[in-house]
């Protein structure tokens, strides 16, 4: 994953367990520091790499930290478990313990308290994580056509994609890192209940 979408340089080929390691470093010190005391030397320090290994790949701290963040939601994945209910509520429980893990949480909201006033950083949280995660729902949804759960699509299907990822994230989101409560098996039941009746009722419209 190259950060940098234009200019790329020639030279010697990235290398994976380098990125990995910074990767890992910035995450780390994200939890340790805080946003504001993080820096690109720092993180460089904990990866044992040159600072101009970093600036080779990411130009600041900003593409860094998102990067760092997307590596750790590219994780989620969607088992197919038989039923659109059943992968529904896999991808919530996968997807809030994710945010139990304190580099995720932590980096999570500092990237995106920076972003209410930074519009590039705002654009890279959208094209690295939220845009990218949307292959869920878009998998999910073809599996529960597949299976005649749902009617196949009646022209472009962009919108609903949209909307049902945002009420997902957005629910799990606001439950684990705002309200504080526990995203367990019964509550991943309930919501998954809610957002299927709603899909039913919008098929219908």
């Amino acid at each position: 994953m190259c950060a940098r979408e234009t200019g790329r340089r020639t030279g010697r080929p990235r290398s994976a367990e380098a990125d990995r390691a910074i990767l890992d470093a910035a995450r780390q010190a994200l939890v340790e520091l805080g946003w504001g005391k993080l820096t690109m030397g720092d993180v460089a320090a904990r990866a044992r790499v040159a600072k101009t290994t970093l600036y080779r790949r990411w130009a600041n701290k900003n593409e860094l930290v998102v990067d760092a963040v997307a590596v750790l939601f590219n994780e989620l994945e969607l088992p197919d478990r038989g039923s659109l209910r059943a992968d529904v509520e896999g991808v919530v429980l996968q997807f809030a313990a994710l945010l139990e893990q304190p580099a995720t949480r932590t980096a999570l909201m500092a990237v995106v308290a920076e972003a209410t006033h930074d519009d590039g950083l705002r654009r890279r949280i959208r094209a690295a994580i939220v845009d990218r995660q949307k292959r869920l729902v878009v998998e999910g949804r073809r599996r529960a056509q597949a299976r005649g759960e749902i009617p196949p699509d009646d022209g472009d299907p962009t919108a609903q994609v949209d909307l049902i990822f945002d009420v997902i994230a957005g629910a799990v989101v606001h439950r684990a890192l705002v309200s504080c409560e526990p995203v367990d098996a019964d509550w991943a039941a309930r919501f998954t209940t809610v957002l299927l009746g709603g899909l039913v009722a919008a098929s219908a419209i």
